[in-house]
């Protein structure tokens, strides 16, 4: 008997809406929560995705009260939703907005937090049930999740759930990120523990599955029999702005390789998971980053660059040096590069190479294939002259979409084969704009779906990639490369070394 589609709760064509609950957010003052979270709260009530039962709280040093937070929120969502504005929306939810004043070591604050939350189990029948949202610096962590272990506001009870969201970074190396994770699992159990990389959240990557494994035409070619090699961008042309204090501790390996770029390097190379389920995706991810390997000629396959003063899109940018409150002898990368290797029988043999960069020419975050050339051709040396490799591309960002390279006749009366471009882009094809990436992500978490949040196993499992390669630039002095370009020349020479060379998205 075929099940109906209107009462089987397995279809996931319907709309998912949250139980009645409340999103805490700690750190609600911060750009993420202005710039993210607000409005993919707003956009999420806007299509009808938040439950009619429920609240917003945030907790900061502002001596605000329900009011004046509300109009914070209200502008924040409005400079920055997807969707267009509707003010009776927005009047419905600022109706449910609750703000608590004090600082994270301040026991009254927390005990007023946990006051507000229970009196609103009774006004707006949220259940009980309760997000919390850490967007604070992660030394900070400690500090909070005690206060919420001490309120009693991080246990889960029979018919009452309460979950965190962590943002990145998970630590700053595997021992922190140990006791990172032992302080939050403490706290909370693990299954209500969401780990956030909001690119696992951005529509394409999760298309990245459907391609794969919904489709008999792209699967049978996705191997090292096939494959030569595969190439994994996030480039961006902004600087680090306001960020310094962050950067200078971080630099971009830990920023963007260590969760971002591995994630997207373990859903190209994963196998196929036994059903599309938070449990079996996450074990086949955590396979491929366990069978990454590192080059033992650290030296030409692990590259880190520094951007010096050039020139984009036409202006001047300043050198990482010259921006406000890095020091004047920083040797902070603002670019990574690596060879890496993923040693399943599928992978053997061909190399993944990871690149990230600011101040590069364009923003794009691209995952390309790049096949092998054929065994034989038939054709003269001359006919073939500007042929490639063939290439399957995902691009994750700016313009979503898939990109087939191949090569293709000129036409003429002669011979001659040169490189095409078949391009599949999101927006021509659907009349509907992909959420946001917080948008799904923080909808997820009020379903409790974790179907797209690293666990523990992974988070350590990348960080046994990146501690290696942070211990070797320990103490060196990172590639200088202009602003406007694609990065130093040391990476261009780490394919070169192989007879490789990027793609220029």
């Amino acid at each position: 008997m075929i099940p109906n589609p209107l009462r089987d709760p397995r279809d996931r064509r319907l709309p998912r809406v949250p139980e009645p609950c409340a999103l805490v957010v700690f750190g609600i003052t911060g750009d993420l929560a202005r710039k993210k979270l607000l409005p993919a709260v707003y956009d999420l009530a806007n299509r009808g995705l938040l439950p009619t039962n429920f609240a917003l709280l945030g907790l900061a040093r502002r001596d605000w009260g329900d009011t004046d937070f509300a109009e914070l929120a209200r502008d924040a969502a409005r400079k920055a939703a997807r969707t267009p504005w509707r003010e009776e929306v927005w009047e419905r939810l600022a109706g449910s907005v609750r703000f608590v004043q004090g600082s994270f070591d301040d026991d009254n604050a927390f005990d007023h937090l946990a006051d507000t939350l229970g009196e609103l189990e009774g006004s707006h029948g949220i259940g009980g049930n309760a997000a919390f949202y850490l967007s604070i610096p992660p030394a900070m962590f400690p500090v909070v999740l005690k206060q919420m272990q001490r309120t009693g506001m991080a246990e889960s009870t029979p018919g009452r759930w309460r979950r965190v969201v962590v943002e990145k970074p998970f630590g700053t190396d595997l021992a922190s990120s140990r006791e990172l994770n032992a302080l939050v699992d403490s706290v909370f159990t693990a299954e209500d523990v969401f780990r956030i990389d909001h690119y696992l959240g951005k529509e394409t990557v999760q298309n990245l599955m459907a391609l794969r494994f919904a489709n008999t035409l792209f699967e049978p070619v996705w191997n090292g029999h096939h494959v030569d090699s595969v190439q994994i961008t996030m480039a961006e042309d902004v600087g680090i702005g306001g960020r310094a204090g962050f950067y200078e501790e971080t630099g971009a390996a830990r920023d963007v390789l260590q969760n971002h770029l591995l994630q997207l390097l373990a859903l190209t190379a994963m196998e196929e998971p036994v059903e599309f389920s938070a449990e079996e995706i996450r074990t086949e991810k955590l396979k491929v980053l366990r069978a990454v390997s590192i080059p033992d000629d650290l030296r030409t396959f692990a590259v880190r660059g520094q951007y010096e003063q050039g020139w984009l899109a036409g202006q001047r940018a300043r050198g990482y040096r010259q921006e406000e409150g890095v020091a004047a002898d920083s040797t902070t990368e603002t670019f990574a590069a690596v060879r890496l290797g993923v040693e399943t029988r599928r992978w053997a043999g061909v190399p993944f190479y990871l690149r990230t960069g600011k101040r590069l020419p364009r923003r794009v975050t691209e995952i390309a294939l790049m096949f092998k050339r054929a065994p034989h051709l038939p054709f003269a040396d001359t006919d073939t002259q500007e042929l490639g490799n063939n290439q399957l591309v995902v691009r994750v960002q700016p313009d979503e979409g898939v990109t087939l390279k191949f090569g293709s006749k000129v036409p003429g009366s002669v011979m001659e084969v040169r490189d095409v471009s078949m391009d599949f882009l999101y927006g021509e094809q659907f009349t509907e704009t992909s959420p946001e990436a917080y948008e799904r992500l923080l909808l997820d978490v009020l379903l409790g779906d974790a179907t797209l949040f690293p666990r523990n196993a992974e988070v350590e499992a990348s960080w046994a990639v990146i501690d290696p390669l942070e211990e070797f630039w320990a103490g060196t002095t990172p590639h200088p490369y202009r602003a406007g370009e694609w990065g130093p020349r040391a990476a261009d020479d780490m394919l070169a070394a192989e007879g490789r060379r990027w793609r220029r998205p």
